[in-house]
């Protein structure tokens, strides 16, 4: 009997469970809190905090690798081999330890299967030094890779984040931004937190690539700052990622503090004309010279810019309706999905339980505080100017990409000074323009940082 007990026991991964997964159950289900009794961002928090559930249980078929080479995850030395020639091996099974070039980048330093299968080959002895991405082993197995190592490439060749800007351009109206063009210039001063976080990131020890990935936080950008990171920072994707998207669900609590603390009541109870209404040509025409002139000044932003500006397209042109829903609906739910559970399952204990990704989190802080303030600030020296209409500043804190979330807050806090205020609208001028802002700033990181 008691055998009996140890032979199913010996079959079952209970004795797999780290404590790092347990202190990642825990994140889990304070993100499941915040997602569903919250409703902070449920669309996102949900799939991402069921993600990393599943990262971090050990399971089978889901996130193994399929046979083929194995790569080294970055620069450095193969210290010593844990397997020969011939060996079988099992997932999470130790094959090599590697000293990496810059120890604070990467941990831990053993490199471990992530599939079953059989060695067939060492490429390199004991010794050499060694490149990211350089094959340093041979594995063969007849199983297939896992259900996320597959789904995981829409993250890792780029294709998840110009997928949802293709649905974010077909939900947003350009108009109020056409209508106000001077508004282009809050969801550009709202970009001061990604400058500002990229010099503390520095401070703190980050390289410049690490530092822009971080910064794009202040953006509340989630496509954006994975777009981002995928490129100059792969290694800390699962902190900024799920920092990003964090924020971006907290914006109706982070903003308002800031909000009442750098406006007065007077400011607040600005009652703004309405919008001038925006031609169907004009909106196109933005579309177009938006996609030309941006992609012209940063090329390394052309899939974002594209797919938004082609989403935007779509939803003016008035004659591609089945398009126009496809990329409202189905396209952008169905990567959402796809999107958040990859996010989550790189938020592995032992790639997230790092003294890095604390430094993440209260930078994140800090970039979305400025970025809000930035924005703010810009409102209130625009009043200064003699523009002929005062602004309520409380549009400037929508310069941040969270759309529409960021605008809705404007026009809450707004309705609290004066129910009959409506600045919805006027908010999202500078909401999509800070959109906009943040693809051309990622892109501009994107093309002077990469490689170096």
């Amino acid at each position: 009997m008691l055998q009996n007990l140890l032979n199913f026991l010996h079959l079952t991964a209970f004795s797999s469970v780290t404590w790092q997964m347990l202190v990642m159950w825990g994140i889990v289900i304070v993100l499941f809190y915040l997602a569903v009794h919250k409703g902070f961002e449920p669309l996102l928090l949900v799939p991402i905090a069921f993600g990393a559930l599943i990262a971090n249980l050990p399971t089978q078929g889901v996130t193994n690798e399929a046979p083929g080479p194995v790569l080294s995850p970055y620069d450095g030395t193969i210290v010593q081999w844990h397997v020969k020639v011939g060996q079988e091996v099992r997932e999470g099974d130790l094959l090599a330890t590697l000293r990496p070039v810059h120890p604070r980048e990467v941990a831990p330093p053993e490199l471990r299967a992530r599939g079953h299968g059989r060695i067939l080959s060492l490429d390199l002895a004991e010794g050499a030094a060694v490149l990211q991405g350089q094959p340093l082993a041979n594995l063969f197995s007849n199983e297939p890779g896992g259900l996320y190592y597959y789904l995981s490439k829409g993250i890792n060749w780029e294709l998840f984040p110009p997928l949802i800007f293709l649905g974010v351009g077909a939900l947003t109206d350009f108009g109020p931004l056409i209508a106000r063009p001077l508004t282009l210039l809050l969801g550009a001063a709202a970009q001061l937190g990604v400058c500002i976080t990229f010099l503390g990131a520095s401070l703190l020890g980050f390289n410049n690539g690490e530092s822009a990935s971080i910064g794009i936080i202040g953006g509340a950008d989630g496509p954006t700052a994975i777009f981002t990171s995928t490129k100059l920072a792969p290694h800390l994707l699962p902190a900024i990622a799920v920092a990003a998207y964090s924020y971006m669900s907290l914006v109706p609590l982070i903003q308002p503090p800031i909000m009442r603390l750098l406006t007065t009541r007077q400011e607040r109870l600005i009652r703004m004309r309405s919008l001038r209404p925006v031609s169907k040509l004009e909106k196109l025409a933005f579309a177009v010279l938006v996609t030309v002139l941006c992609i012209l000044l940063v090329p390394a932003a052309s899939a974002l810019i594209a797919m938004l500006m082609l989403g935007n397209f779509l939803r003016e042109c008035a004659v591609t309706d089945r398009l126009l829903k496809a990329s409202q609906n189905e396209i952008i739910n169905i990567v959402t999905i796809f999107l958040g559970t990859s996010v989550g399952m790189t938020m592995t204990g032992d790639a997230f339980l790092r003294a890095e990704t604390l430094k993440i989190i209260g930078l994140g802080v800090v970039a979305f505080g400025f970025s809000t303030a930035g924005g703010l600030l810009m409102a209130k020296f625009m009043n200064l100017l003699p523009l002929g209409e005062k602004i309520n500043p409380l549009i400037g804190s929508a310069g941040v990409s969270a759309v529409p979330m960021a605008a809705r807050v404007s026009q809450v806090e707004g309705q609290k000074a004066d129910p009959g205020n409506y600045l919805l609208m006027h908010a999202m001028g500078p909401n999509v323009a800070g959109v906009i802002g943040t693809a051309v700033i990622a892109g501009y990181y994107i093309a002077t940082l990469s490689g170096h």
